[in-house]
């Protein structure tokens, strides 16, 4: 027998830790899970870097788990909700340790992804699954937590919204980085997961920040992490582009800073990451570059007609199948993939983006369609 679901449920618990660009993802399911219930409480269980990216949510507790902490960071979540029972827990981490955490939360029910979609033994942890939804968007896999709990029909009448916080002082950090002209972001690098191959080429970028100075009059704004991986690829871009085309503000921001940068950008250029995925919840074009992930599933979402897709050609030459016979969600782990993206292709998408988009301040609507 199933667990019935809550009528008008009090207290909604939201386990999902990581990534940036996933945490983005779900935030219109918070929101559509607001509107249908606004008198609930929403408790969201999340990561550290993740919760300094999407503090000050409005309507949301958050509870910060540092993955860092292990097991005594565990226990003192534990500690901090245990007179705190929930009316159900929505389990949106496909992870091991995020399980292990749910453990002791209390919750009356418990509802986690499907098995086709469910990792690392996911519906052990469960009392109900999702029902099953081939090749869906991470964003729409999220909410069909809410598809479950409120209603097909009810959840997909509500419009998408983010409205993510952003305060003053991340304005004034960006400024001083960006100065007032109108400029283009590019993000060149995504977290260097081990065999996780999907940073496109120096000579690339350099290819698309002279077209956007020489043919448009924007400069390029370059950001990112510290890591010495991401140091290296903005002094080699820089040292194949003119002078003043490019700004290098790679690890000169804080989260919020870069928001508050990514929300006054004409454009975002990057591959897949959490750049791509905040631009989009701010309603800025977004040009994500995917080859060795799929972009029907991971691509800014209000984006995705914009896409420079190689994935089908990347499956096809590197795993040696169709794209329609591999799992959903494959990745193609091989390190030349990114290089079957070509400058021409990125910037026949600049110019198709920028036409479409011929405003960028008030915010141009984007594409909604597949």
């Amino acid at each position: 027998m199933k667990h019935p679901l809550p009528v008008r449920p009090a207290h909604i618990c939201v386990l999902r830790l990581s990534a940036l660009g996933d945490v983005c993802n779900l935030v219109p399911t918070i929101r559509v899970l607001q509107r249908l219930w606004p008198d609930a409480r929403i408790t969201w269980i999340i990561g550290k870097g993740e919760h300094s990216l999407l503090a000050g949510l409005s309507g949301v507790e958050f509870i910060v788990y540092d993955k860092a902490s292990g097991w005594a960071g565990m226990r003192e979540i534990w500690r901090q909700l245990g007179d705190t029972r929930f009316d159900v827990l929505l389990h949106m981490q496909q992870a091991l340790r995020a399980s292990v955490l749910s453990l002791g939360l209390k919750a009356d029910l418990r509802i986690g992804y499907d098995k086709a979609r469910a990792k690392d033994w996911q519906h052990w942890f469960t009392h109900r699954q999702l029902a099953p939804h081939a090749h869906a968007h991470v964003l729409e896999s999220f909410l069909d937590f809410a598809r479950l709990l409120g209603g097909e029909e009810r959840v997909d009448a509500e419009p998408l919204r983010w409205d993510l916080a952003i305060p003053d002082s991340a304005y004034q950090e960006a400024a001083r980085v960006t100065g007032e002209a109108p400029y283009v972001v590019i993000s060149p690098c995504a977290n260097p997961r081990l065999r996780n191959f999907r940073n496109w080429s120096a000579e690339g970028y350099a290819a698309v920040i002279a077209h956007a100075w020489e043919e448009h009059g924007l400069r390029t704004v370059m950001t990112g992490g510290n890591s010495a991986q991401e140091q290296e690829m903005g002094a080699r871009i820089r040292a194949l582009c003119a002078e003043g085309a490019v700004i290098d503000a790679i690890g000169g921001t804080s989260l919020k800073g870069l928001l508050a940068m990514l929300d006054r950008a004409r454009m975002v250029i990057a591959p897949d990451s959490g750049p791509v995925h905040m631009a989009n919840a701010l309603r800025t074009p977004t040009l994500g570059l995917f080859a060795t992930t799929n972009p029907d599933r991971a691509a800014p979402y209000c984006w995705r007609r914009f896409v420079v897709d190689r994935y089908p050609d990347a499956v096809r030459r590197y795993l040696h199948k169709s794209p329609e016979a591999i799992p959903w969600g494959t990745r193609v782990r091989h390190p030349d993939a990114m290089s079957l993206i070509r400058a021409d292709d990125v910037i026949a998408q600049f110019d198709a983006l920028l036409d479409a988009t011929p405003s960028a301040s008030p915010r141009s609507e984007p594409d909604h369609e597949t």
